[in-house]
């Protein structure tokens, strides 16, 4: 048999040095900082526990190659450096804490010649626009990860799938919501690996935890003053009397700062006329209109710009806490992250409906640069993310940031966050999605 002439193959893991942990990292040097921490410390925990020394990456340290965030550009490379003395690859957040002894246990469970893909396991319980509405007829038949429990690859599926990418074109162009598209990857329409759910995956704590998770809204000290914040609400004229009284109703009495761009003045808003006739498509015209008046002497001096939707909800007194863990002094662009075309080394950029953020010095950046749009009503969000990429400006991500509406998320995943924003009003009362996702209620409110 196979055991007998290749013996290595039917035996479990012995010990941590074939396991690589990749650290989901990014290159915005507060979350670098944040990389570093979580690798000293599993090193750390390595060296007391005395079971061999795992290989801990830091996914933006891998390549120069700003998309191997989405994971499948970097297998080939994880494959090559990594796989001949791996049986196992462990992906985690920044913020997940990890149990060496328990991830040793679990992983003793499953033979490393076998193809696993293992994790805690989600799923939709109504088919969702952000995953194309992928089993429609039976959406929760789909399992995918939570990343903030960490998920695993056996070495034997991960160079499986290496070799893959090297050889087969991407159904989609885009990558939208990294956990699913990775998890429909690999099952491959039946031909591979589904998820398997592991109990010991987890995100609150719990018995036998191999992971923990605390929060993707860290405490960086007090919230950034109302002031640091400019708001700039993209609207037009036939969504004046519908939309814009929802943001009146709703968060802007919690901005310091706010304008509303428009294709007409209507001074009972009032709004501002950009000069940029409105567009079916992209506002690519309207969004560069907006950073040169951001840094004109036309408005208050801030350290921050927020470029939002008129039918985006958010809470920026979560996003001001957000931002302290930021340097103003940085090129920053943040938000929830979007892919194009990333295997064939495209771009990455900040999705706008959920709220496009944007220190000044990044706004700088880019409009001395001479970028511009192609036309007015190029994807101005798409636009942002070229020209950032081509100037090195990472894209930060944060998954708060939500470019859809609360149905088309996970319902685990929305119940351990706090929410910065979702967009859109199809089919819902916007006004009760703000009060239920994104309002904090103090004592002092309710009195």
């Amino acid at each position: 048999s196979l055991c007998f002439s290749i013996p290595f193959l039917c035996v479990s893991l012995s010990g941590l040095e074939q396991v690589v942990l990749v650290i989901q990292s990014q290159r915005n040097s507060y979350h670098a900082r944040r990389g570093v921490q979580r690798k000293v410390e599993i090193l750390q925990q390595a060296a007391e526990l005395g079971k061999g020394v795992p290989i801990v990456l830091l996914l933006h340290e891998l390549s120069a190659y700003a998309g191997d965030w989405s994971i499948l550009p970097a297998l080939p490379h994880l494959s090559a450096s990594y796989g001949p003395s791996a049986s196992w690859f462990f992906f985690i957040e920044e913020e997940t804490r990890v149990s060496l002894a328990a991830l040793l246990q679990v992983l003793h469970r499953y033979r490393v010649h076998e193809e696993w893909f293992l994790g805690k396991r989600i799923h939709d319980n109504e088919a969702s626009i952000i995953h194309h509405y992928a089993f429609s007829e039976d959406p929760p038949s789909f399992g995918y990860p939570d990343p903030a429990a960490g998920w695993a690859l056996s070495a034997t599926l991960l160079h499986r799938l290496a070799e893959r990418i090297r050889h087969e074109h991407l159904k989609s162009d885009f990558t939208i919501d990294l956990s699913h598209e990775i998890a429909l990857y690999i099952w491959e329409e039946g031909n591979g690996p589904a998820l398997t759910a592991v109990p010991e995956f987890c995100t609150e704590p719990g018995d036998n935890c191999v992971t923990t998770f605390k929060t993707y809204l860290p405490n960086c000290g007090a919230p950034l003053p109302k002031e640091d914040v400019f708001v700039a609400v993209k609207t037009c004229q036939k969504f004046h009397s519908d939309r814009v009284p929802v943001v009146k109703a709703t968060w802007e009495k919690d901005a310091g700062y706010v304008e509303y761009y428009s294709d007409v003045t209507d001074a009972s808003i009032p709004t501002i006329s950009l000069g940029v006739a409105n567009t079916e498509r992209g506002h690519c015209g309207k969004t560069f209109g907006i950073l040169h008046r951001f840094l004109s002497d036309a408005v208050p001096k801030a350290d921050w710009l927020l470029i939002v939707d008129d039918d985006t909800l958010i809470s920026l007194p979560r996003l001001r806490r957000l931002l302290r863990c930021y340097d103003p002094k940085e090129a920053v662009t943040l938000g929830e992250r979007y892919g194009y075309n990333l295997v064939q080394n495209g771009y990455s950029y900040t999705t706008g409906g959920g709220g496009m953020v944007l220190s000044k010095v990044a706004v700088s950046k880019l409009l001395s640069s001479g970028c511009r749009c192609y036309s007015d009503d190029a994807p101005d969000d798409m636009v942002l993310g070229r020209c950032f990429t081509s100037l090195g400006v990472p894209i930060t991500h944060n998954p708060l940031f939500h470019q859809a509406r609360p149905d088309d998320y996970s319902e685990t995943l929305l119940s351990m966050q706090q929410a910065i924003s979702f967009h859109k009003h199809w089919n819902i009362d916007p006004v009760a999605v703000y009060k239920h996702w994104l309002q904090d209620t103090h004592p002092r409110d309710e009195l």
